[in-house]
């Protein structure tokens, strides 16, 4: 498995008001399947990690979102 690339987005958290550090990182695998890792940078119990498995096109409009854009995916 080969990292594409990965980036750090910067939130504010609903319920407590405190600034966080999301996580984004976009793998290849031996396959040729692209593999999107999601994780909300968070040390407590109720944090969230996802794993999305992209097509090619969706990889690229990943790689390619602009800065607004970023986090789409979390939807």
């Amino acid at each position: 498995m080969q990292l594409i690339s990965s980036r750090t987005i910067s939130f504010l958290d609903t319920h407590s008001l405190a600034g966080g550090q999301a996580r984004e990182a976009l793998f290849r695998n031996d396959d040729g399947r692209y593999i999107l890792y999601l994780t909300d940078g968070s040390q407590a119990a109720s944090s969230e990690e996802r794993v999305i498995f992209l097509e090619l096109r969706e990889a690229l409009i990943w790689l390619n979102e602009a800065d607004q854009e970023q986090g789409a995916f979390w939807s």
